[in-house]
């Protein structure tokens, strides 16, 4: 599995070595050592898996503390414009954000560690996409950022007429509004 750096030093994408041949292919989705090797000691605990339609944007979420999650996320079938945006205040990349396609043809997988907001765009009929999270899922720790805010300056591939949100992603605040993340507290080598 090669491992590739993006321009926030904490996201990485995955992608896996794939061994095809006229039966199909076969490849290794995770292995633990190689994860531990670049980012640390993560152990997951829940895997959700979601379908939508073209245009559907979900995100972008964040759990807060005590229940922030890293994801490792991918597409099965489909393809999805994945984004993490870097919410830690102090941080030297706040603000900024990686967009990354992620498809069942390129069986990449992104991993955005806690203190970042997560989000994807499905640029494809439909998608059915995977997360494996490192923490568990808690309703009242719920968080978002607004999916257009122009502090982000997001590209999310669609026209704006054909973007489907919930009523939750519609009433998210601007990042200057999240302050439950500081870089100190939030830095890789004090989490994983």
């Amino acid at each position: 599995m090669k491992v590739i750096n993006t321009s926030i030093p904490d996201v990485l994408i995955f992608e896996p070595t794939i061994f095809g041949d006229d039966r199909g292919y076969f490849m290794e989705s995770f292995r633990q050592d190689l994860l531990e090797k670049y980012i640390g000691d993560v152990k997951f605990v829940q895997d959700n898996e979601s379908f939508s339609e073209y245009g559907v944007l979900r995100g972008l979420h964040f759990q807060k503390p005590p229940f922030t999650q890293g994801k490792l996320v991918r597409v099965l079938q489909g393809e999805v414009l994945d984004v993490a945006v870097d919410i830690r205040l102090g941080s030297p990349t706040y603000g900024q954000h990686v967009a990354v396609k992620l498809s069942n043809e390129n069986k990449r997988q992104l991993w955005a560690p806690r203190g970042f907001a997560h989000g994807f765009a499905v640029l494809s009929q439909t998608a059915l996409f995977s997360y494996k999270c490192d923490n568990y899922y808690s309703p009242q720790h719920d968080g978002g950022i607004r999916w257009d805010d122009p502090k982000i300056g997001i590209d999310w591939l669609l026209p704006k007429d054909a973007i489907q949100l919930s009523g939750k992603d519609k009433e998210h605040p601007s990042i200057p509004d999240i302050t439950e993340f500081t870089f100190e507290n939030f830095k890789k080598e004090n989490i994983y």
